[in-house]
């Protein structure tokens, strides 16, 4: 559906039952898709976590972890810009894990994870250096 020029997805385009091969439109700034690799769920973002985004962002990661037990790999390496919403939302998210017993690691680019560091969430949020770390971790 189009809305004044806006392409819009219904729920079933975003939440189907398949993975997402391309990423969706969350918000204008934030993009976001997901896939199984190997044993684990990847949610791969691109532009910004922030108050805009946080709350679509939520409910996308939220309504895909519902449909699946696997771990998790959050891949924030192409994110501009995380604030303290974004932040927020991440230790939500890593509460939910935990208290599903879901083994998660998130992965960031340096801007990100300087971020992360600042406010010493980098245990918490099970911060790594790279996506094959992430699995790797994950699939032992």
């Amino acid at each position: 559906m189009t809305l004044v020029g806006i392409t819009t997805l219904r729920r079933d385009d975003v939440w189907g039952t398949g993975p997402i091969s391309e990423l969706q439109r969350l918000t204008v700034s934030l993009r976001g898709g997901f896939k199984q690799t190997g044993a684990c769920l990847v949610f791969n973002f691109t532009g910004q976590l922030d108050a805009y985004s946080e709350k679509q962002f939520m409910e996308y990661v939220t309504d895909v972890l519902k449909t699946s037990t696997s771990p998790a790999v959050l891949d924030l390496s192409k994110i501009d810009f995380l604030d303290s919403s974004g932040l927020g939302a991440l230790v939500q998210l890593a509460k939910q894990c935990t208290d599903q017993k879901r083994s998660f690691n998130l992965v960031g680019n340096s801007r990100v994870a300087q971020t992360i560091k600042l406010v010493r969430l980098e245990d918490f949020l099970h911060l790594v250096p790279d996506l094959s770390t992430a699995i790797k971790q994950l699939a032992a």
